[in-house]
């Protein structure tokens, strides 16, 4: 017989006092979603009644709420820029204990490799990391990345135990014409009975009935209510997304509500360090969500058990008899400001900060690749190779769309002015805008110009680049633009603001130009300082220029995109303008 299992039978019946009891607790019940008054008995790291107990030690809250641990269902631990122990740092104390990553950042550089790296700078630790398997590196044909994972390459990482399904399929124009790569890594997932996530913006129709059938069974890009409700009706779960660049929360809010709330979770994306500092991780969406009207235990819900339901993690996401003693303590639920953190019953974050004595028994050292230490290989870049060869009258510019990934294509005059590069128009927003290939040294080149960035003068540069990650700049002028990317290709990785032939600012990221090995408060504080020059430079406060400037590149939303290859029209997936270099 199981002892530990008879002991905590015994204390959940009263027969023994439970090692640990709460008292006086406000439980948020998600079963019934409503507040319960209690006392919380806990044995062996679980929990074992809700109701009136004696403990062996016995806390007093006084009337605090207790909220199941807080769960982000859709993560890219690399958009933090920082280093997991420096990721777990930054969010537990604010109630997060489990996250489910899809690791395609570091993937489209390094590959399986890099995957197994973050795979084994995850274990060991308090936060519980789980791991969706990238399900499209490259992102599509159409991208030029360091490594392409086929269905082959994923089968071996399925046997990690953290594995839960197939990541967001981002190619959904492949997936409804039955591409036989796309499916063949459905098909395995599906043989193994896990999930599939989802990433199709605007999908609509028999196109999106076509997406379901293959088995899709999320989606995390909904930006309007209208969409959101078509997806549900389809059968797929949506993740209200509320990250750094995608805010989609305001203009999904009815979702909060019967019956919508009930498929509905609170997710991520992408982060930066900044904002997991100063404003939260999930708790923020939370506090957010509540202020704009959401039931409080509503928001609680879609931020824990319904992502633990979803992703089939059977013991977490309910304070309840049976499941483990993973909660968090909020003096207030209207307020939602986390006090305490539990984690197997024992206390391991208090008043925003973690215990010392958890991080040092998590300390261990774990060996970075080559691959994923040294991943920049480009030649040195000089001005005249960004030099345009005039094609015509007019010019076709990337649009940028305010508060969200999408973008339009325009057409615009050719404008010649002294001071800036051929093409760029200050007085219309728009500035010249490059992507070379830093994986294999190809040479391969796209460029174009961007609109709506906001840029005046100098340049800024970037090697985070969605999703293949080559080396992405937007300048006024090519002297600038090429010092900037130098100082990211030095530096392999990383992020870089220029102007006038100086350089204003850095940010080195050398773990595959994506992370810092640094802590998140001193990355934070040299991104802040990046923001600032972009700010003298012209890019306005509503838009975050290196989040902004990095999905720019991405050539899976809609509408253009500008990658190594050239202007890409994404509905159609489809070079539709490839511009010279005049070298």
């Amino acid at each position: 017989m199981d002892r530990m299992l008879a002991e905590r039978v015994l204390a959940a019946s009263g027969a023994k006092k439970a090692s640990l009891v709460l008292k006086n607790a406000r439980v948020v019940n998600v079963f019934t979603a409503e507040l319960e008054k209690g006392d919380i008995a806990i044995e062996d790291g679980y929990i074992v009644g809700v109701g009136e107990y004696e403990g062996q030690t016995e806390i007093e809250l006084g009337g605090s709420v207790v909220c199941p641990g807080l769960i982000d269902g859709h993560i890219h631990l690399e958009s933090s820029m920082v280093a997991p122990g420096e990721f777990e740092r930054s969010v537990v104390p604010h109630g997060t204990q489990a996250v489910i990553t899809d690791p395609h950042e570091i993937a489209n550089v390094a590959g399986a490799e890099g995957i197994r790296f973050m795979m084994e700078r995850t274990k060991g630790l308090t936060l519980d990391v789980y791991f969706m398997l990238p399900s499209c590196v490259p992102a599509t044909g159409l991208d030029e990345s360091g490594a392409v994972l086929a269905a082959e390459n994923l089968s071996p990482l399925y046997e990690e135990e953290r594995v839960l399904g197939l990541a967001e399929l981002m190619n959904s124009y492949g997936t409804v014409r039955a591409d036989r790569g796309i499916l063949d890594k459905v098909e395995e997932a599906r043989n193994r009975n896990l999930l599939i996530d989802g990433h199709a913006p605007g999908l609509s129709g028999k196109e999106l009935n076509a997406y379901v059938t293959a088995g899709v069974q999320s989606d995390h890009e909904c930006s309007d209510w209208e969409e959101a409700v078509e997806k549900l009706k389809r059968g797929q779960w949506i993740m209200i997304r509320e990250g750094t660049a995608a805010r989609n929360l305001n203009a999904l809010m009815p979702l909060f509500k019967e019956p919508y709330y009930h498929r509905c979770m609170l997710v991520t994306d992408d982060k930066h360090p900044g904002d997991l500092i100063r404003l939260g991780h999930l708790d923020y969406i939370i506090k957010k969500a509540i202020s704009l009207g959401a039931d409080p235990v509503h928001a609680v819900m879609m931020a824990s058990f319904h992502p633990a339901q979803f992703f089939g993690l059977r013991d977490v996401g309910a304070v309840a008899p049976g499941y483990k003693a993973n909660f968090i303590v909020v003096s207030d639920l209207n307020e939602f400001e986390v006090k305490q953190v539990y984690k197997n019953g024992k206390l391991v974050a208090e008043n925003g900060a973690m215990k010392e004595e958890i991080l040092a028994a998590e300390q261990r050292s774990v060996e970075t690749p080559v691959r994923v230490g040294d991943s920049f290989h480009l030649d040195e870049i000089h001005p005249e190779d960004f030099h345009i060869k005039k094609k015509g009258n007019t010019i076709r510019v990337l649009c940028l769309t305010p508060g969200e990934l999408t973008t339009k294509s325009l057409l615009a005059p050719w404008v010649e002015k002294e001071g800036v590069a051929p093409g760029v128009s200050l007085e219309q927003d728009i500035v010249k805008m490059a992507v070379l290939e830093r994986h294999h040294n190809t040479g391969h080149m796209g460029l174009g110009f961007l609109g709506g960035y906001g840029l005046k003068r100098g340049a800024v540069a970037t090697s985070i680049a969605h999703d293949s990650h080559n080396l992405i700049v937007a300048g006024t002028n090519d002297e600038d633009m090429a010092l900037a990317a130098n100082i990211v290709r030095k530096n392999r990785g990383g992020l870089a603001v220029v102007a006038e032939g100086k350089l204003l600012g850095e940010l080195p990221l050398p773990i595959a130009g994506l992370m810092s090995e640094e802590p998140a408060k001193w990355v934070d504080e040299r991104l802040e300082e990046l923001k600032a020059q972009t700010r003298s430079l012209g890019i306005g406060d509503s838009i975050d220029p290196f989040m902004t400037l990095a999905f720019a590149s991405l050539p899976v939303i809609p509408e253009l995109r500008l990658n190594t290859y050239g202007l890409i029209d994404v509905e159609k997936q489809e070079i539709v303008e490839t511009i010279i270099s005049c070298m």
